[in-house]
C-alpha cells in the first residue's frame, strides 16, 4: 500500500514538473522528462516484483522468485491479469506454508480473474485437482483434470496429468477410508524372530 501511494506521489510530481518545464519554455528538458514520466506511469501497469519473480523462475531460482512474489502485499491494486498471476504464483510457491484451504482459495480466485494462456489455466487446474485429490474429493479432481487436459494445447503437461489419473485409480475411496477407520486401521502383525 505504501509503495502504491509513493508511486502515485512520484507520478504526480513528475507530471507537474514536466508540465511546468513546457509552460516556462524549457522545451528540451520538458521532452527529456517525458521518458521518466512514461516509466513511472508504466510501473502502474507492470509491477517490478512480478517482473523480477518471473525472471527468477525462468532462471530456475525458485527461492528468489518466491521472495519477490511474496513482496507484493496488495495485489488487488494491480491490473486484473497481473492480480490473477500474483495469486496463482503465491498459491503454487507457498502451497506448503498456506495449506490446502488457502492455496485452493487463491487458485480459484486466480482462475476466476482469468489467466492469459491456456497452459497457465491447465497448470492451475492441475494443482487444484491435486488439492482436491488430497482432500478426498475425487469427482471434482477428475473434472478438473479433464479441463486441464483440454486446455493443455502444447502437450507439456500430458505426463503429469496421466500420472495424476493413475494416482486417482489407486487412491482409496471415502468408503474404504471409513471402513479402515471403523476397523481401527491396519493391524500390525507381530514380528517373527
Amino acid at each position: 500500500m505504501t509503495g502504491f501511494i509513493l508511486r502515485c506521489l512520484i507520478a504526480a510530481a513528475t507530471l507537474f514538473f514536466t508540465v511546468w518545464l513546457f509552460f516556462t519554455g524549457h522545451w528540451g528538458w520538458g521532452i527529456t522528462m517525458i521518458l521518466p514520466l512514461g516509466l513511472v506511469i508504466l510501473s502502474f501497469f507492470r509491477n517490478e516484483n512480478m517482473i523480477l519473480a518471473l525472471n527468477q523462475m525462468r532462471l530456475g531460482d525458485t527461492d528468489k522468485a518466491k521472495k519477490y512474489i511474496n513482496r507484493i502485499s496488495a495485489p488487488h491494486f494491480l491490473p486484473r491479469k497481473q492480480h490473477a498471476y500474483v495469486l496463482f504464483l503465491q498459491a503454487v510457491m507457498n502451497s506448503q506454508e498456506f495449506g490446502f484451504a488457502k492455496s485452493e482459495q487463491y487458485l480459484r480466485k486466480a482462475i476466476g480473474l482469468g489467466l492469459r494462456t491456456g497452459q497457465d489455466n491447465a497448470v492451475a487446474r492441475m494443482h487444484l485437482a491435486g488439492i482436491c485429490l488430497q482432500t478426498s474429493r475425487k469427482t471434482e479432481a477428475e473434472k478438473l483434470l479433464a479441463e486441464a487436459k483440454k486446455m493443455d494445447n502444447s502437450g507439456m503437461l500430458k505426463e503429469q496429468i496421466a500420472m495424476m489419473q493413475n494416482q486417482m485409480k489407486t487412491a482409496p475411496s471415502k468408503n474404504q477410508m471409513r471402513m479402515a477407520q471403523m476397523m481401527g486401521g491396519r493391524k500390525k502383525t507381530p514380528r517373527m524372530r
